[in-house]
């Protein structure tokens, strides 16, 4: 196999189980039935048996106090084995203890490692240096580590596998209970259950920053970005209780007069309980009659406790008309299924799958109720150079096939019949499947159209007037003569220069043009590609994003090597639950207002989010700026309203609210920053850059920027201490190397072998991408599974991403959220290949195997379950790929070793942490 063929980062990802019995499918509802969908929440009518009335901790209290200073700084250094102040530590007790965050380790150039304590004197900012002056860290101009006799010891610089192991002993035993303003969560990396008592989980909301600083100076001064990365669906655990539905009735939810902020818990009411003041603007507002209830001493209403919109973080409220388009209740959804039948799509074996697949798959449509049919609708195109409309009505003997071969000017060639319930027509729509690959088995048709697909899709829901989702399984850049018509505009030499933001750019506005009347219709498109060469994604990809809908990309694809993976995705994508023409919006409390917004959607005004489909695995990014003082008693506060149509076609707001508090001490900003969520930020802001800037110029701002926050937090809160050391607040010690990983992706720093597609796909993929996904993403998860307990459930301690951390007679599963990859070493016992591969010896392991063999012992069955695992926490299915020691695969291997410097020139994680403390030591003297 050719490496340079090999997209080596396009392996989107589904659901692990190959049948359709007992999906874990947990969307709004998370009870696993035996059916596999969830059961609806019914209205919420009183405390649920799980649910412990108590007061929400702290929800208006004073600011809680960050942990005790004393660990919030980490200096790195090279000479010597102890704390300066306190003289070495006693051998015996470092050996014990192994590397701590506080271990004395070498680092080039610096005197010793002391934890301080952060001083508390604000400082004036730092200069502002030009992002364009500072060199981007090329392998060429990154210093060459100094030839003296003491070598850069890997283990004295901050470890992500401590501080994620570290973090799971401190926070993974605890439920985390949201009721306490401005506390940080556990990482994503920790397994932890929630219980809400009045902020959103952090499975719905993370925040950059949970202690905002209180003036615009203070937040321009220490450069940490205040962002919160949003997923209103997400999916939560079967041990959690997903939001209550509250419904008041033909009157609706109760909101705010002046800001129209929904009743949340930090609404004051006032007056015995007739009015209330709202925590977002202050404004006064009325307690409707039949809202009313009478307050208790401390000034809450009695009935707070079995209200979920008076004492929950997040809750659903049933909309009335007055929220739906036009005042009229919506119909319910359709799916409609557009089929390239060109000659590669059915060469490679596509067309049959895909039909083959739908006949099983339509009895899993979404649904709320498990005991009920679902109500989504159904209609089937197939298209090359013209578009095939297919009559499956149920009275019909036969299908009848249409055809619309003038595809300048779309149409729907018929109303009745083209969308329709599966129950009723299932015998109809099996015979047109069956019927699919045998009618195109012969074609000679190479050419296709794309623009017209997508039109053909919207026309129909149109006429439906329905909001809905169009799958379209297509193979190659649309050249046939037809509006959205592309050319190949492929050109390698442009990567590095001035012009290559073009790549990432659409070749023509007719796309963004057609996304703006989808989102108005509320049609979602997600796209599933087959190309064997160039088809422009980063055309081809603008309705999906501008929609809130997915790519998945299976380039050359086979059907027996790629069935398994596209299946999953697929089988995933048609049954998440979802949410149809939805709009959200976030408010914030006065001194803070949202000033920009990431991921796939459409935004046709500054305030409003449109998604015409939102699915459980999308996420929406937004920054704040200040626009006022905010206060330390008051906090600041957040809440996303989204209003949506589910998919049984009824009308709902699901509402997240979100406390944080707020500082006039720069070291407790930086004593509650979460770095994975920092990174997620940055590196959607980065993704965005790339579509306007030189991607030099994009790195070398991120480089700058993570400088003045570690250069504020050097100044501003650290001890006066030698400027040899490099000195990390404890809770971002992690950054440099988290961002060394953004800088030396394939979007920003591209490898010789990646494709253009692959990096516009790439880039769309992470724009939409929850932090624990990104997390896995930038810094893949290698586990030793040669160390695996056969015994119990816990997983062996991941080893840092770097080859030398790597022994040749080892094992290790490396996941990156996309691919999984099992690197088996040269000298790896013969029991341990027998019991993975059922291969005696190296020598005879196939390295083309896609899944490991059913063998019949303990450590094989244990294996494949953590790989099952591994997949069933992703939102895209990870292929699995065999990699041998001194393989031709180990290339690829080798690039998501990221602590390493790559073969394009990317630096070395212990080199890049050399640069950052040089491009600190400028911004200081």
């Amino acid at each position: 196999m050719n490496v340079n063929q090999q997209p080596h980062m396009a392996s989107p990802y589904g659901q692990p189980q190959s049948g359709y019995q007992g999906y874990q499918q947990t969307g709004y509802g998370n009870q696993h039935v035996p059916g596999g969908y969830p059961t609806p929440y019914a209205p919420y009518n009183g405390p649920a048996s799980t649910y412990q009335p108590g007061p929400p901790q702290g929800m208006r209290g004073p600011p809680t106090s960050g942990p005790p200073p004393v660990s919030g700084t980490q200096a790195y250094s090279q000479f010597g084995q102890g704390d300066t102040q306190n003289g070495p530590p006693p051998m015996a007790a470092l050996q014990q203890r192994g590397p701590q965050p506080g271990y004395v380790g070498q680092y080039p150039g610096q005197q010793s490692y002391v934890a301080q304590p952060p001083a508390q004197a604000p400082a004036p900012a730092p200069k502002r240096l030009d992002p364009d002056s500072i060199p981007s860290p090329q392998a060429s101009d990154i210093p060459p580590v100094q030839k003296t006799r003491h070598r850069i010891d890997p283990d004295a610089i901050p470890s992500p596998i401590q501080v994620i192991e570290d973090d799971k002993l401190n926070k993974g035993n605890e439920p985390f209970v949201t009721g306490v303003r401005g506390q940080v969560p556990p990482l994503v990396t920790t397994k932890f259950q929630v219980k809400d008592q009045g902020n959103a989980s952090p499975r719905f909301i993370r925040c950059t920053a949970y202690n905002m600083p209180c003036t615009s100076d203070m937040a321009k001064q220490s450069q940490v970005p205040l962002a919160a990365v949003i997923k209103p669906l997400a999916t939560l655990p079967l041990d959690e209780n997903g939001p209550y539905i509250v419904d008041h009735g033909e009157s609706g939810p109760i909101r705010c007069n002046r800001c129209k902020a929904y009743m949340c818990p930090y609404m004051q009411f006032i007056e015995g309980g007739r009015r209330f003041q709202c925590g977002f603007c202050s404004c006064v507002t009325e307690v409707p009659p039949h809202y009313f209830q009478h307050l208790d001493h401390t000034g809450k209403r009695v009935d707070c406790y079995d209200r979920p919109e008076l004492s929950m973080g997040s809750y659903e409220f049933l909309a009335t008309v007055d929220y739906c388009k036009n005042n009229k209740i919506p119909q319910p959804p359709a799916f409609i299924f557009l089929i390239d039948v060109s000659y590669n799509a059915v060469k490679n074996g596509m067309v049959a799958i895909v039909c083959q697949e739908l006949k099983t798959l339509l009895d899993y449509l979404p649904r709320e109720n498990p005991n009920v049919a679902s109500n989504i609708r159904v209609g089937f195109v197939t298209y090359n150079k013209v578009l095939h409309f297919y009559n499956v009505k149920a009275s019909l003997a036969q299908p009848q096939m249409m055809v619309v071969s003038d595809v300048a000017d779309m149409f729907v060639p018929l109303l009745d019949g083209f969308l329709v319930n599966v129950a009723e027509s299932r015998v109809v729509i099996e015979s047109l499947l069956d019927q699919i690959p045998d009618m195109f088995a012969d074609t000679r048709e190479t050419e296709t159209v794309f623009g017209p697909v997508i039109q053909a899709g919207l026309e129909a829901l149109k006429a439906a007037d329905c909001a809905g989702k169009l799958f379209v399984f297509h193979s190659s850049l649309p050249i046939a003569e037809a509006p959205g018509k592309l050319k190949n505009r492929e050109d390698k030499k442009l990567v590095g220069t001035d012009k290559e933001k073009s790549l990432f750019q659409a070749q023509v506005s007719f796309y963004s043009n057609l996304a703006k009347e989808c989102v108005a219709q509320g049609c979602c498109v997600d796209l599933f590609l087959f190309p064997n060469q160039y088809v422009d994604v980063a055309t081809l990809g603008v309705v999906p994003t501008s929609t809130g809908g997915s790519i998945y990309k299976y380039t050359y694809f086979q059907g027996q090597a790629d069935q398994e993976r596209f299946l999953n995705d697929l089988r995933k994508d048609v049954q998440k639950q979802m949410g149809f023409d939805a709009v959200m919006r976030v408010r914030t409390s006065t001194g803070i207002r949202p000033t920009d917004f990431f991921g796939s959607f459409y935004m046709s005004n500054t305030t409003d989010v449109e998604l015409a489909g939102l699915d459980c695995d999308k996420t929406v990014t937004v920054e704040f700026k200040h626009d006022d003082k905010l206060s330390e008693e008051t906090g600041a506060l957040m809440q996303c309203a989204v209003l949506y149509t589910s998919c049984s076609g009824q009308r709902r707001l699901r509402v997240h609210n979100m406390a944080v508090n707020c500082c006039t001490q720069l070291a407790d900003l930086y004593r509650n920053c979460e770095t994975d969520t920092i990174i997620n930020y940055f590196a959607k802001y980065a993704y965005r850059g790339v579509l306007n800037n030189p991607t030099k110029n994009v790195r070398d701002s991120l480089i700058n920027q993570c400088a003045q926050i570690l250069a504020c937090y050097r100044k501003n809160c650290a001890s006066p201490s030698s400027a040899g050391q490099l000195i990390l607040p404890e809770c971002m010690k992690l950054l440099p190397v988290y961002l060394n990983c953004v800088l030396k992706s394939d979007i920003l720093h591209p490898g010789a072998d990646i494709s253009l597609d692959d990096r516009a796909y790439l880039r769309q993929l992470v724009s939409a991408m929850d932090v624990a996904e990104s997390h896995a993403f930038f810094y893949p998860r290698l586990l030793p599974v040669h160390k695996l307990n056969v015994e119990g459930n816990a997983l062996p301690v991941a080893v840092r991403d770097s080859e030398e951390r790597l022994s040749k007679g080892g094992v290790y599963l490396l996941e990156t959220g996309l691919n999984l990859f099992l690197w088996v070493g040269a000298n790896a016992q013969q029991e341990l290949l027998q019991n993975i591969f059922g291969a005696p010896a190296f020598s005879q392991i196939d390295p083309n195997m896609t899944s490991l063999p059913i063998l019949d012992n303990p450590y094989s069955k244990r294996l494949r379950e953590i790989i099952e695992s591994f997949r069933a926490q992703r939102s895209r299915y990870m292929k699995l790929m065999v990699v041998k020691q001194e393989d031709k695969l180990e290339l690829i291997f080798k690039h998501f070793l990221v602590e390493d410097k790559n073969n394009s020139g990317g630096a070395s994680y212990v080199d890049f942490l050399c640069h950052m403390h040089k491009e600190i030591r400028q911004l200081l003297s």
